[in-house]
């Protein structure tokens, strides 16, 4: 096992890397912007070292500082946690280079996965099923529209370097799609300094459904089930559950093995999941995959027991999955995942300041990740995530209840947070029953709409 891992993230994924760590028995370093001096990963970690100003380009963003952070404490090995550096190829190169082990999979893999039209036909040929689409990037306008009539409209635009709904635009007819393919051009440009574009065919109403895989680095590869990930607005996560509903236990067995021999094939090594759509009439179509630790990975602890932050650990230091893992994987349970994010829970702007109260809920099956505190500051440089609340149950009408009451304790005064718009969610019946999709948060506002449209006669 490693001898010390620096953290190359901040908040809550920090803070959980750096308890993985303390199990373990291994030291780690944090480091931080000056907006972050006084946040709880500082105060946790055996040693914090400062890498530059608020802004995350010229501090956590800064490949430089944060190697320059590494050799300075003598580690063993980066952590780069989830966003920031975490799929950057060029910084796990870096970090080779360095001689210093990054805890994820290797730089050619990562750039292969990360390319998400590359990604597609890496799968396509593994077997994995991929929704129709384009073969390579899209070269022009005109190669689109005939893309598109191969196809059947509606199609999907999407950013080959993309994420988080960026570069991705919905086309219905070929009259608007000179149009749609330029601004997702130009969107895909601006946030990724690459406007390639790939094509597939757009399914209306999907569940959005993502494999947790992990893989050693003596070619063994384990799929630990599924997550639900369909309540998303703007393309980005809201709550997401394990297991899925729609996944029967002969579709998790099966997907697991295809999983198993594509990522064996390719030499992933490491944590990932691999990220699928599911149509109205269940047949699910690999999108991407994402070549880090998961914002949601705590679900998937709960329901099998196994601590992904410290396999990761482990997997990295050379051990094999078969003394990482119990011989039979079980899914015990049901359980749910709320992000918890300073927004204003209406107009969902972003909430930075001081919080005055922070109380956590706690109880049986429980469980809250977070690097916030009564008095703490949330700057406005970063993601608006500050809390995960996670609950597990005997089954999804216990998790439910559960989230209800731990909501109902969770207690932040001071800024806005989304906790307001989570305990509306979990009271309404379209979620109880499970029969959503990805369209779900659009349906929900709408009901509630009306709901105030009536109030109001």
């Amino acid at each position: 096992m490693f001898r010390k891992v620096l953290i190359a993230n901040r908040g809550e994924i920090a803070l959980r890397v750096i308890c993985a760590c303390k199990e373990l028995g291994v030291r780690t370093v944090a480091v931080y912007s000056e907006a972050d001096r006084n946040s709880l990963h500082v105060r946790f970690a055996d040693e914090a070292i400062c890498i530059g100003p608020p802004r995350s380009a010229e501090s956590y963003l800064n490949v430089p500082a944060v190697i320059s952070a590494a050799e300075i404490a003598d580690v063993d090995a980066i952590h780069p946690g989830y966003g920031l550096l975490s799929e950057n190829a060029n910084f796990a190169e870096v970090c080779r280079a360095s001689n210093i082990k990054f805890i994820g999979p290797p730089p050619e893999v990562t750039r292969l996965m990360g390319e998400k039209e590359k990604a597609r036909m890496a799968m396509k040929k593994a077997k994995v099923p991929i929704l129709p689409g384009s073969e390579g990037v899209i070269q022009s306008e005109e190669e689109a529209t005939e893309w598109a009539k191969s196809v059947g409209f509606p199609v999907i635009l999407k950013a080959s370097a993309g994420g988080g709904g960026r570069g991705m635009r919905v086309v219905r007819s070929a009259e608007e799609l000179p149009n749609l393919f330029h601004a997702a051009q130009t969107e895909a440009q601006n946030a990724f300094g690459n406007g390639d574009l790939y094509m597939e065919k757009f399914i209306e109403r999907p569940r959005h459904i993502e494999f947790q895989v992990l893989a050693d680095e003596h070619g063994n590869v384990v799929s630990l089930g599924e997550r639900e990930c369909s309540i998303q607005r703007r393309h980005q996560k809201l709550i997401e559950e394990a297991p899925s509903l729609q996944v029967t236990a002969k579709m998790r067995e099966e997907i697991g093995a295809t999983l198993k021999k594509s990522l064996s094939n390719i030499g992933y090594m490491n944590a990932g999941t691999v990220e699928f759509l599911m149509d109205e009439d269940g047949q699910i179509y690999f999108i991407e995959m994402n070549t880090r630790i998961q914002v949601e990975h705590p679900v998937t602890e709960m329901v099998t027991g196994i601590d992904l932050v410290k396999a990761q650990l482990r997997i990295a230091a050379g051990e094999r999955l078969s003394a990482i893992l119990p011989k039979q994987l079980e899914i015990r349970g049901h359980a749910i995942e709320c992000r918890v994010n300073a927004e204003h829970p209406e107009k969902f702007t972003p909430s930075a300041g001081k919080i005055h109260v922070f109380n956590l809920p706690g109880g049986n099956g429980v469980r809250v990740d977070t690097a916030q505190f009564s008095e703490g500051f949330v700057p406005p440089y970063y993601d608006s995530l500050i809390a995960k609340l996670i609950v597990h149950g005997r089954d999804r009408a216990e998790a439910i209840a559960r989230m209800e009451r731990a909501l109902g304790m969770f207690i932040v005064e001071g800024i806005h947070t989304t906790i307001p718009l989570h305990r509306r969610i979990f009271a309404d019946e379209e979620f109880r029953s499970g029969a959503f999709d990805t369209k779900f948060m659009e349906r929900f506002f709408e009901r509630e709409k009306e709901a105030r449209e009536k109030a109001v006669l």
